[in-house]
């Protein structure tokens, strides 16, 4: 489904009047990602939206950003809990105590991962649905096979805030699947980048 009130065609939730949307939609959202503080972070963002409309997240996230180091993995996990009281503080972010020492927590198995896999990348991309799984384009889902796969992994490995539905959430922002609308002026560019895309580890 896509909202037809904008030009160009875009995906229904990409909202016409906010422009901060319209950008993450266009230059982001779908696009494969290797890095791995970019994934840490779309990761931990991804559990902070959790029961909030991600909107919320995505005006808090430049202040998500410098108060967890650019998501600098090895700095995230050095933090204690005075970071924590003091991020409680912050109106910048969400609040959710939970959720922050959740972010630290993750960071400390990502380390775990990073020294396992020699990169979060080579460790995620090994959860790519693979092309039987995949529903007809268009199709819109919560979760999936493989996110339910992902998310199991990384809850046995000690993560938090990583559901299956969260795990999709990720999976759709890190490019591992393409659930651009169809018609949205996106997906071929979006699906092009995933066809020349080298994977890590392959």
């Amino acid at each position: 489904m896509t909202d037809t009130t904008d030009s160009p065609i875009r995906c229904f939730w990409a909202s016409a009047d906010d422009a901060l949307y319209r950008h993450y939609h266009d230059r982001e959202w779908g696009r494969p990602v290797t890095a791995d503080a970019r994934l840490f972070e779309k990761i931990c963002l991804e559990g902070f939206q959790s029961g909030l409309a991600w909107i919320t997240v995505l005006r808090k996230r430049e202040r998500f950003r410098e108060v967890f180091h650019g998501f600098d993995i090895d700095k995230v996990a050095a933090m204690t809990e005075e970071d924590v009281e003091r991020l409680l503080t912050d109106t910048g972010i969400i609040r959710h105590r939970g959720k922050i020492v959740s972010t630290i927590n993750n960071a400390r198995r990502a380390l775990e991962l990073r020294k396992e896999f020699g990169s979060l990348a080579h460790y995620f991309w090994r959860f790519e649905p693979p092309a039987e799984e995949l529903p007809p384009p268009g199709t819109v889902m919560a979760q999936t096979e493989a996110s339910k796969r992902m998310s199991k992994d990384l809850r046995k490995r000690g993560f938090s805030f990583v559901g299956p539905t969260t795990a999709y959430a990720f999976m759709q922002a890190m490019g591992m699947v393409n659930d651009h609308a169809p018609d949205c002026f996106c997906y071929g560019e979006v699906e092009a980048e995933r066809q020349a895309f080298k994977r890590p580890g392959r």
